[in-house]
């Protein structure tokens, strides 16, 4: 979400051109950035599966082959150096969590043996796992907390049929990505603290009906925390707008600020033109056309799917069943606005701004938001060796950065 939105009619502007959103644009940042940090193994949330294998067909160019989560519009893949690793088991593909088994290769491409692995046989190199994670965005801190939860036992059972002796003790496990939560969510408190129980809250509301502990010996560690002269970065840097959106800032559980309402009122106003006795109401064309303008395409979005069903659609009790406009279906002001109350309540401030900008009414800038929401924790078998950090003092994304989130990295070594 570039804010504002980039003109699409000016691909000359020296301060911000039309190109930094172009894939080609954004996939050359990633590329410069991956091969310089050249990892072993690289973790993405939110690629799209109706175009992996060309959009990060620059992966396979720079020595890495991977593996996307099998479901989902936006999911998490996993990339890993063939020439330094080898795949001990097929991932194991959890709620928004893909969980990837990995030891040194034996043999490279070229089948020779790598030199840190000469006079060492199979048997001497671990098995170590990395649970690529990106929990449920919003007021969910229940499910993001049964999302970790059955990540790290889905590690520890594998870990099992690996023949890992006292896995609780032992597992080399890195556990990272998009918690879409900071320190005081379930998710980071039960991998940090070992545990979460019926009397915490998050949003005000209990996370669990009964205890979760971590199955661990001692809790993980957070990794770009344990070098201790900086404070860790913020991975999410991006347009302050929850003074705008919200009212009373009550985000515990946030309703739409006057402003706010005013601003949809005055859009939904210029946007309705079918005739309903003294008023007028968005109709079937009305809607297409919002749509296509603020998602780029029809059926694509969260707005498509809530106006949908404002609008009469039911799925007939087969929750595949496609999404469609009801032939006829009106949405009536209060419809269009608590579509928005509910982007609003699943955390998606940058998209409404965005459709607010393209909509013509455009927030102004109320100054930057940061937060740590990507993160790498690792078992306490793990010891940290190097910890990368990325940042940025403008919003994200722009020309040096290609995604509204930062990157994080880190290296290990097994004590």
């Amino acid at each position: 979400m570039y804010l504002p939105p980039l003109d699409p009619d000016d691909n000359d502007t020296a301060t911000r051109p039309r190109q930094w959103s172009t894939w080609d644009y954004r996939k050359d940042l990633l590329r410069k950035r991956i091969a310089l940090v050249d990892a072993d193994v690289v973790c993405f949330q939110e690629v799209a599966p109706v175009s992996f294998d060309d959009d990060f067909a620059f992966m396979k160019e720079l020595g890495y082959q991977g593996e996307m989560f099998r479901k989902g519009r936006f999911r998490p893949a996993t990339f890993f150096k063939p020439s330094r690793l080898e795949r001990v088991s097929p991932e194991v593909h959890k709620d928004r969590a893909l969980l990837s088994s990995f030891r040194r290769a034996t043999a490279n491409q070229d089948g020779q043996t790598p030199k840190s692995e000469k006079n060492t046989d199979e048997t001497s190199s671990p098995t170590w796992y990395v649970l690529n994670c990106h929990l449920q965005a919003g007021k969910e801190g229940r499910r993001r907390v049964r999302q970790i939860n059955e990540g790290v036992r889905a590690a520890m059972t594998l870990a099992r049929k690996h023949k890992l002796r006292n896995p609780e003790r032992h597992i080399p496990l890195i556990v990272c990505g998009d918690f879409n939560g900071g320190p005081e969510c379930g998710a980071v408190r039960y991998l940090e603290d070992g545990g979460v129980d019926e009397t915490f809250r998050e949003d005000g509301e209990p996370v669990v009906s009964s205890r979760k502990d971590l199955p661990l010996e001692h809790p993980m560690v957070d990794v770009m925390a344990f070098v201790t002269d900086r404070d860790p970065p913020a991975t999410l840097v991006v347009n302050e707008l929850i003074s705008i959106m919200v009212k009373g800032q009550a985000y515990e559980n946030p309703t739409l600020s006057e402003e706010m309402v005013t601003r949809l009122s005055r859009i939904y106003d210029k946007l309705a033109s079918e005739e309903s006795g003294d008023t007028k109401v968005m109709g079937i064309g009305d809607v297409e056309a919002w749509l296509v303008a603020i998602n780029g395409e029809l059926g694509r979005g969260s707005e498509f799917r809530n106006a949908a069903k404002k609008m009469g659609w039911k799925d007939g009790g087969n929750e595949k069943e496609r999404i469609t406009l009801p032939s006829g279906g009106r949405l009536s002001k209060q419809s269009f606005i608590e579509v928005y109350e509910d982007e609003l309540k699943g955390g998606k401030f940058w998209g409404i701004a965005h459709d607010m900008a393209v909509l013509g009414e455009p927030l102004e800038d109320a100054g930057v938001f940061q937060a740590r929401f990507d993160r790498i924790y690792c078992s306490s078998i793990l010891k940290p060796t190097a910890v990368m950090d990325f940042t940025s003092s403008v919003p994200c994304p722009n020309g040096d950065e290609p995604s509204d989130h930062l990157p994080v990295a880190a290296s290990f070594s097994i004590t």
